[in-house]
């Protein structure tokens, strides 16, 4: 059996080269489908949020293809082919990988920690695989224990119950800074998805009343402002608001900045002795970092958020310690529960293989004594039995004492070899 995660987040890796290796839902399943054409039958689930690319490989049998390999076909899928950027990568392998997918999981890993936004897109990463056919029995289980671990880190510590997300701290520590108060503020949210949600969530909580949203696409952008009494407006009148927003919270993930420096001069220009705040929480980044530069405008993104997480990380320091005790508990339940897994086919073998001769022997002694009383015959099939079970009592016994205490892997791959079994 083996399990390997392999990728990059913001512990590792500045910004500029998150936003170029992210990839967008709509890409997932394609990189999916050159997985399993380019590496084989093995399991896949690839994680891309805006701080991290990580993609989770498991095979019972298969041989997982290398960690440069895994390097390679994740920044080739990027189109990028810079040899510097294999610094960025982590792997780890067997428990070390899934204590690792159940820190990020519960939260734990994040820039903000305990934020609940991963919970929902690890979950997302999972059911894509499991919607292409990409998850088999391993994952199956891995990702089930990862989300109990993480409901299990929500519910029995303290770690969620205040502000943890990063549209949260963006609102009420760098807006705050800005403007004392919302309610006479227009707030403009560009952007429809999960994370423009949860930042008007935030907005209305700090008091904004004036909120208008701008998407691509337009019907999406009326269903977000109808369920936070805010105004949509199309994509075409983008410059025209931004001329008349206070706050701007940008959230589209474009391939390409919407908004440049070049473009904004003008409006930038309109609004003389009006600050214009700007909260980038895209990746990659929607507006180009040198409009921070211009007067009035106070731009930031998602790496300007890591000062403030780390002072939310320390005021949590104390509930980490029984965060990471139920982290440990869950993944020592999944591997004991894997490991028993993995050995139950060999047990099986050998139990058959033992089987098979008790019953040659049998044959061939009724074979030379016909004539057996059927009552003695009984007692020596029931012999036969107790002999067989006795002498694969040790093996087994020791199969699963290291199935629940460890990878039992090597002593398998002896008990193969001792008794040759395929």
């Amino acid at each position: 059996m083996h399990i390997r995660v392999i990728g990059c987040s913001h512990h590792t890796t500045p910004l500029e080269v998150r936003e170029k290796l992210a990839f967008g839902l709509q890409e997932v399943p394609d990189v999916l489908r050159a997985w399993r054409q380019q590496m084989g039958p093995t399991e896949a689930v690839l994680l891309s949020t805006c701080n991290r690319v990580e993609l989770y490989l498991a095979s019972d049998t298969y041989p997982l293809p290398s960690v440069g390999e895994t390097i390679d076909f994740i920044l080739s899928s990027r189109g990028q082919k810079q040899e510097e950027w294999e610094r960025y990568f982590y792997s780890y392998d067997l428990e070390e990988a899934v204590r690792h997918l159940f820190r990020v999981a519960a939260g734990l890993d994040s820039m903000v920690l305990g934020e609940p936004q991963i919970l929902n897109q690890v979950k997302q990463a999972y059911q894509m695989a499991v919607d292409h056919e990409m998850v088999g029995a391993i994952f199956h289980q891995t990702f089930q224990y990862a989300l109990k671990a993480a409901r299990r880190v929500a519910s029995e510590t303290f770690i969620q119950q205040r502000r943890v997300s990063i549209p949260s701290i963006a609102v009420a520590e760098f807006a705050r800074a800005v403007f004392e108060r919302f309610e006479d503020k227009l707030t403009l949210v560009i952007g429809a998805g999960e994370m423009a949600e949860e930042t008007l969530r935030y907005l209305r909580e700090e008091g904004a009343r004036r909120i208008i949203v701008i998407n691509r696409h337009f019907e999406r952008a009326q269903e977000l402002a109808a369920r936070w009494e805010g105004e949509a407006r199309p994509w075409d009148e983008l410059w025209k608001t931004l001329r008349e927003a206070d706050v701007v919270v940008s959230t589209t993930g474009s391939s390409e900045p919407i908004v440049k420096r070049e473009s904004v001069l003008p409006v930038i220009a309109s609004r003389p002795e009006r600050p214009l705040f700007v909260l980038d929480l895209a990746l990659p980044r929607d507006f180009e970092p040198s409009i921070g530069d211009l007067p009035g405008v106070y731009l930031y993104c998602l790496d300007d958020l890591q000062e403030v997480c780390q002072k939310n990380r320390e005021a949590r320091d104390r509930e980490l310690p029984h965060a990471y005790t139920i982290v440990d508990q869950e993944v020592a339940a999944l591997m004991s529960t894997l490991y028993r897994r993995a050995a139950t086919p060999v047990i099986q073998r050998l139990r058959a293989e033992w089987d098979a001769v008790k019953e040659e022997e049998l044959r061939r002694l009724w074979q030379k004594y016909p004539n057996l009383d059927p009552q003695l015959k009984a007692e020596i099939e029931k012999s036969f039995d107790r002999l067989v079970a006795k002498l694969l009592h040790p093996p087994l016994a020791s199969i699963h004492e290291h199935s629940h205490a460890s990878s039992p892997h090597e002593l398998l791959d002896a008990l193969r070899k001792l008794f040759r079994l395929s």
